[in-house]
């Protein structure tokens, strides 16, 4: 009898990686297959007109962190790529807190409305994505330029002479993308939220606790999920947003995608461009290997 469960067992394993073997081929042909000319094509020498050529060479990787001197050769370091990462790193860790900071009371809100109303919130935070991201960073590059609806309003009521300054800046860049991901870290959340045991609540002020220790001992290690999910779906993209900062921060103001980018096109150096672009994977992996496991250390401590 057993051989035959563990006949019926093997069949049925069977069964399903032959199911499921058209779409590992298509996710290694159209996710992995890429991602490995990206690594080969990084430890390779860059082409006079761009492109590649096919000699092996750790110049790409080299270059992530140094420059050579034009006149000898000797290695410096390259104080503008380190900057680069350094911003994209700190905007993405900031867009991150504020995202939370506004999106959590957001979702709170929305979660202890009534059903009906629930439903018409949760479509008014949608409509962002109903439109295309360009379009929406040009609607917050209207709202905070010199001649932009915040500077005429505070010009109209005295508050200031002349404009603010804030195009073109990383505040403009850390605006944009707040707005940009911010419906991502709100459906997380609520989803969390809404799952919540009110009734909880109720216990913890029963047992004397005051808002502050509800708040840091009963709803946020049980709402952790959604906040893990909500931070990892906006500093992911946020670290390498592209969009946003080539609209919002102008060329002074670069971050990674937009470096990587230079590298493909005006700068002609393939191999730096695809370094930098395994790089930037391995740095979103290393992030989130900490965060999630620091995430499940806390949640081991809690019991």
């Amino acid at each position: 009898m057993r051989t035959l469960e563990d006949q019926s067992r093997a069949r049925s394993v069977r069964n399903a990686w032959a199911l499921s073997a058209p779409a590992l081929v298509l996710l290694a042909c159209a996710a992995a297959g890429p991602l490995l000319i990206v690594v080969i094509y990084s430890f390779l020498s860059p082409g006079k007109y761009g492109n590649v050529e096919w000699v092996f060479s750790l110049d790409g990787w080299r270059g992530i962190l140094f420059t050579k001197d034009i006149f000898d050769d000797t290695l410096q370091l390259a104080d503008a790529h380190i900057t680069i990462f350094w911003r994209s790193v700190k905007l993405s860790l900031l867009t991150t807190g504020i995202t939370f900071l506004v999106g959590f009371p957001t979702a709170w809100f929305i979660a202890t409305r009534p059903p009906k109303a629930r439903a018409l919130w949760l479509f008014l935070i949608t409509i962002p994505f109903w439109t295309n991201l360009l379009i929406r960073t040009f609607a917050i590059n209207e709202v905070i330029r010199n001649e932009g609806l915040v500077n005429t309003v505070l010009q109209k009521i005295g508050m200031i002479e002349a404009p603010i300054r804030m195009i073109n800046t990383d505040f403009a860049v850390l605006v944009g993308m707040t707005y940009v991901y911010l419906p991502l870290m709100v459906l997380p959340l609520f989803a969390a939220i809404d799952r919540f045991d009110m009734r909880l609540l109720e216990a913890a002020y029963d047992l004397y606790a005051n808002r502050w220790q509800v708040l840091r001992r009963v709803i946020l290690p049980i709402v952790k999920p959604g906040i893990v999910a909500g931070s990892i779906l906006v500093f992911v993209p946020s670290l390498g947003a592209y969009v946003t900062p080539r609209v919002l921060g102008g060329g002074k103001n670069m971050m990674i995608g937009n470096f990587i980018e230079l590298q493909f096109g005006q700068g002609r150096n393939w191999p730096l461009g695809a370094a930098l672009s395994v790089a930037l994977l391995l740095i979103v992996m290393v992030a989130l290997l900490v965060y999630v496991r620091a995430a499940s250390k806390g949640d081991s401590a809690h019991g």
